[in-house]
């Protein structure tokens, strides 16, 4: 895209495709498992926190000289680069995270046809369909492909219309014909549980920060991104809210047993009205698939234009690829691509979400605490950031208790994952202090001796 040319309603158009793109057809069951009938309001509140942490982004973008991205503002407003390489490499994993879940979601929905079986000559083909289709977008980012902003907006615009119009039908099925009343939990909105369930959901909501990445392509960055967020969510949150009501509401079933492709089931219930229900759950699932399968694509080119930022800054290992390569440093979409696959074949839907909203809660509370540092600027108010920073501070001890007491396989593996990312980057960062270190108690010991 050439400089100056993003307006507002593609930018816009980004951040919504970043968070609807796969979000809700990869985190909607798992949520709602967590929270029930008050999966709405777990989306509410994450929405809420999401807006605040967008305030903080904005004004720290508007304060620094060349704008830039979560490592740039604590490159900037800290002058600690090992932090600034450490909040890199958290996002990145993160991303990572992101893109395994959508390809687990991406094939959820495709073994939900009736046609395709779960196993092929006793393996599960769930594992199979996520590692080739992870593999197909890694061949695509290696060929230069990228969807333009005028078609990004249209494909946008069609998978914001399914979800409206499942969404609006649903929750009109549901109120006006079904012989229940509508169930929304309201006796678990007085607990932790819609917080926690928040907490969970909040990778789901962290696509508008693809934004400023891509700053050079608007004419007025600071002005149009601002605007993109304050737009994006909300409409983010209202299509989340409507698309949860309508599935708790017409599939609780299908919600219990086999949560990841509910939506499909609701579909169905409503389209069945007017005799047409094979067809409406074929257009979700289908529009299931273009959604994860263009979130995955779209993640990787973009945390691969991310990585290749962090290698010019000497912030990645040069094996990660060259950093002043034309285009997409090939080795880097390969090695982002082997981590995702390795995501995807071995981790849970339950546990790659988990993980990559914890990723992003931290590098969002860091986001945060720095804008309410700077709350004696007159360009920042520090409420908004504040509340960023209390909620997603609360999200973190919230989610890990929850899964040890419901889940402790997925806990352990969360908890590894996070101890191994951490590890791996004070090695990367700190290894010469570490070296030195060594040697000097190896000189100790050699005095002693």
């Amino acid at each position: 895209m050439s400089e100056g040319t993003l307006g507002l309603a593609g930018a816009t158009s980004i951040a919504l495709g970043g968070m609807i793109g796969g979000g809700i057809y990869a985190v909607l069951g798992v949520v709602t498992q967590l929270t029930g009938a008050a999966t709405w309001a777990a989306f509410v509140v994450a929405g809420a926190v999401a807006l605040c942490v967008g305030y903080a982004y904005d004004r720290l973008n508007a304060l620094t000289e060349d704008g830039g991205g979560s490592v740039t503002f604590v490159q900037s407003f800290t002058g600690r680069t090992t932090l600034a390489g450490m909040t890199g490499w958290t996002l990145l994993f993160g991303y990572i995270g992101s893109m395994a879940m959508y390809a687990v979601a991406f094939a959820e929905f495709t073994v939900a046809f009736d046609a395709v079986p779960a196993t092929y000559a006793g393996a599960s083909l769930r594992t199979l369909v996520a590692v080739l289709a992870i593999a197909g977008f890694v061949g695509v980012n290696l060929l230069g492909a990228r969807t333009s902003g005028a078609t990004e907006k249209v494909l946008v615009s069609v998978k914001i219309l399914v979800l409206l119009a499942f969404g609006l039908a649903g929750v009109a099925y549901a109120a006006g014909l079904s012989v229940d009343p509508i169930a929304l939990g309201k006796g678990s909105l007085t607990s932790v549980d819609p917080i926690t369930a928040a907490g969970v959901s909040f990778v789901a909501f962290q696509g508008w920060q693809l934004l400023f990445y891509d700053q050079e392509s608007m004419a007025d960055p600071v002005s149009t991104i601002r605007k993109a967020i304050a737009l994006s969510i909300p409409l983010a949150v209202a299509i989340y809210v409507l698309v949860a009501v309508a599935t708790y509401n017409l599939a609780p079933d299908a919600l219990a047993t086999h949560p990841h492709v509910a939506l499909k089931d609701a579909a169905e219930r409503v389209a069945g009205v007017v005799g047409l229900g094979r067809l409406g759950g074929v257009v979700i699932a289908f529009s299931a698939l273009f959604s994860t399968g263009s979130a995955i694509n779209a993640t990787l080119f973009s945390s691969s234009h991310f990585a290749k930022g962090m290698l010019s800054s000497d912030l990645l290992p040069d094996r990660m690829g060259d950093g002043d390569a034309d285009g997409l440093p090939e080795r880097t979409v390969v090695v982002i691509g082997a981590l995702t696959a390795a995501f995807a074949a071995y981790g849970s839907l339950e546990a790659v979400t988990n993980f990559a909203s914890i990723a992003f809660v931290v590098a969002f509370a860091a986001v945060s605490y720095l804008a309410v540092r700077q709350r004696d600027r007159e360009a920042v108010n520090p409420l908004p950031p504040l509340v960023g920073l209390v909620g997603t501070a609360s999200f973190v001890p919230l989610v890990l208790a929850h899964l040890y007491r419901t889940d402790p396989n997925t806990f352990v593996l969360v908890c590894v994952l996070a101890v191994l990312v951490v590890a791996v980057e004070l090695l990367y960062f700190e290894h010469e202090d570490i070296a030195r270190n060594v040697e000097r108690v190896e000189d100790g010991i050699q005095t002693k001796l």
